[in-house]
């Protein structure tokens, strides 16, 4: 079975830095089932290709005497041994991946750091991969990850059309991705489309998923079906699986506000409310010119995640009042695992909004990404002056929901809150006021304006604002 990653990048050498495996030279690997080479078909400043190539030993897939059996997608008797297990793409693969690129997975390089935090330009092909469910399900499961999905399905015999297509697909993904991002989407994803693992799915196969799936499953619209097909549809692991994604999303952000302000459905895929409230957010940070940022009330760290991926935020610090939503913040973030250099940007640091906190003084800009709507009223001059009197960043970035808004998402009528826990939310005029009065009351010049579909009579679903500091006599 073949797997090839390609860019362009420039040098695209670079990328045996990042994978760790020099483009000069095949390196073979031991697996359990068979041999796993690795070789650079092309290799030059404009383009390089790195090839995976796993054998597979029938007799050691088969297994011997006081061995688990490794389980096949075939019934009968000798499909321990005649499969297509050595052609077609599947978890056999996902496990090659796992060991011959394991730094790479972490999104590890001694030589490269700060291009293993980059985006950059990448082609996978998977010539053959057994897809239950067929093309349609290969672009729901790497659409929604930045991908440009082209799932080619594979003729029975091209001598003889009428009989149709396989069980197999041809697979090419296009996209501008870490390289960690790629490998870790194809480690869970190969094996959840083959929907046939190899070998016995255990417990610990839940932490194994939610490592790699760090940062993007919790908020994927196919996760059920992830979930399930990873671990083999062992009932009680996907329901413990489930049950800690969906912690990771209520850590992240308000909940409602993944799934009620997702926005209504366009007959054209369209990023979610969230993901353009955090790009609107880090355009407006990336104007303010700031490098040393506060994320306030970070949750579970999905804004801190794509601050790291920026390298012009030097030092990022998030806060949060809850213990437990650091511990997923830092786990999204995989702290453990980052190289050193990326380590010292990140800080996590448990703080209260409402009280006054002299680490934070100093800072260039913070941002209150849907923060203030959970604070009691009565609370809020104790937040304005923590942040903008005591702390006193030269920018501070706020967004928060639209009340006028919700009559447009089914189910959500006048006067009802996106968020259980919101104690209020406001409409465009009281955000206005908000923003005008702690603006004049702290030295700070004021832009509010919108996130999303902008409604001609409601306005936008989520109100922004930029607050700048004056300059100081």
């Amino acid at each position: 079975m073949l797997l090839t990653l390609t860019t362009t990048h420039r040098p695209a050498t670079d990328l045996g830095h990042l994978l760790v495996k020099h483009p000069d030279r095949v390196q073979s690997f031991d697996l359990p089932a068979g041999t796993a080479h690795v070789l650079y078909p092309e290799a030059d400043e404009a383009r390089c290709t790195a090839a995976l190539l796993v054998e597979v030993d029938p007799l050691k897939l088969g297994g011997g005497r006081g061995r688990r059996q490794a389980t096949t997608p075939d019934a009968f008797t000798l499909g321990r041994y005649v499969n297509d297990r050595a052609y077609a793409a599947s978890s056999l693969l996902s496990s090659a991946l796992a060991k011959v690129f394991r730094s790479a997975l972490r999104g590890e390089s001694r030589d490269r750091p700060e291009l293993a935090a980059t985006a950059i330009p990448l082609v996978v092909r998977v010539p053959v991969l057994r897809c239950r469910g067929g093309a349609e399900l290969a672009g729901r499961v790497f659409g929604p990850l930045g991908w440009a999905v082209t799932a080619t399905p594979i003729p029975l015999d091209e001598a003889y059309p009428e009989w149709g297509d396989s069980r197999y697909v041809d697979l090419t993904l296009t996209g501008t991705l870490r390289v960690a991002d790629a490998l870790n989407h194809l480690y869970v994803l190969l094996p959840v489309l083959d929907d046939a693992k190899h070998y016995w799915v255990a417990p610990d196969e839940v932490d194994k998923l939610l490592r790699a799936g760090a940062g993007w499953l919790a908020d994927h619209p196919e996760r059920a079906l992830i979930t399930r097909r990873y671990l083999a549809h062992r009932r009680a692991l996907a329901g413990e699986a489930l049950a800690r994604l969906a912690e990771l999303r209520l850590a992240d952000e308000p909940p409602a506000d993944d799934s009620v302000d997702s926005e209504q459905p366009d007959p054209a895929p369209r990023a979610s409310l969230a993901v353009r409230r955090r790009e609107a957010v880090l355009a407006a940070l990336r104007d303010s010119g700031a490098a040393r940022v506060l994320d306030l009330g970070c949750g579970g760290g999905a804004l801190l995640t794509a601050l790291v991926a920026d390298r012009r935020f030097t030092e990022i610090v998030g806060t949060d009042v809850s213990s437990q939503a650091l511990t997923l913040a830092a786990r999204r973030l995989r702290l453990d695992r980052l190289p050193e250099r990326q380590r010292d940007r990140i800080r996590l640091w448990q703080s209260a909004l409402t009280y006054r906190d002299d680490r934070l003084r100093g800072y260039d800009a913070a941002v209150l990404m849907e923060v203030v709507e959970h604070v009691d009223p009565p609370r809020l001059p104790a937040l304005e002056d923590a942040v903008f009197g005591h702390a006193r960043p030269a920018t501070v970035v706020v967004t928060t929901p639209n009340v006028e808004y919700n009559v447009r998402y089914e189910g959500l009528g006048a006067g009802r809150f996106r968020h259980a826990d919101h104690r209020f939310e406001w409409t465009r005029a009281e955000f206005a006021a908000w923003v005008r009065r702690v603006a004049a009351a702290h030295g700070y010049t004021a832009m509010v304006g919108g996130v999303g579909d902008e409604d001609p009579e409601l306005g936008a679903p989520t109100q922004l604002a930029v607050l700048t500091r004056k300059e100081e006599a």
